[in-house]
């Protein structure tokens, strides 16, 4: 991948960035209220990461930034994996946000207290963080499934212990999320989006066995996919 020119890069973060912390809004305070402050919490802190971690990628590694943003997936079962993993993400949200308007939580088990919130927004903020060492092992990690001239198998820092780490760390960003939100009820929900990120991490060990040379070794090296010692 050619370096790409920097002002196309950064407005292009500044226009997916403005259009995430849209939808965002709209996921959580139109289900629920404009009052629903760990709504507002969550989004501060979701801005200030992403910032912080667009910042130390187009001052360390542009090219690699560029890549986190693509967005057409060449595999069409990786397109399929995407779209449900899309629409499971706007539920997800949405329901965080009908939680807080209806109080679920409250009526059902018990209300999420203040403390909590904020503990699990700070454990949110440092799983969200663990995504800088994985992506510093492994400059290839594009946000779509390919193989680029000149690219070889990551296989130190993160990588040593599991074969996705990004995805390890997705999931542990994810058990964090209903919490932040104030959420009991919707917490078992993170259950769904384990298997989506299976399925795309089973595909996508399938494009690299054939096409990535030393994957195979790899893989005979480092048996667990996800989680040390389970799977």
């Amino acid at each position: 991948m050619e370096n790409p020119p920097a002002k196309s890069l950064l407005s292009r973060l500044i226009g997916l960035g403005l259009v995430g912390q849209a939808a965002l809004a709209v996921c959580l305070l139109v289900p629920g209220t404009i009052h629903f402050w760990q709504a507002w919490a969550f989004m501060a802190v979701t801005l200030v990461l992403t910032i912080f971690f667009c910042a130390y990628y187009y001052r360390r590694d542009p090219e690699f930034l560029a890549r986190r943003l693509l967005r057409k997936e060449k595999i069409r079962t990786q397109r399929l994996i995407m779209f449900l993993a899309k629409n499971v993400s706007v539920i997800f949200y949405v329901l965080c946000g009908l939680d807080h308007r209806m109080g679920w939580s409250q009526t059902c088990l018990a209300p999420v207290p203040w403390w909590l919130t904020v503990l699990a927004l700070l454990l949110y903020a440092g799983s969200y963080l663990l995504m800088i060492p994985v992506c510093n092992a492994n400059r290839f990690a594009a946000s779509v499934i390919q193989i680029e001239p000149g690219q070889t198998v990551a296989d130190h820092g993160p990588y040593r212990h599991v074969r996705h780490p990004m995805y390890s760390v997705a999931l542990l960003v994810w058990l964090w999320v209903p919490l932040t939100l104030g959420s009991f009820v919707v917490l078992p929900a993170v259950a769904f989006i384990a298997p989506i990120l299976m399925l795309r991490l089973l595909n996508e060990e399938k494009m690299l066995r054939r096409e990535l040379p030393g994957y195979a070794q790899y893989c005979q090296r480092i048996p667990w996919r996800l989680i040390p010692f389970v799977w």
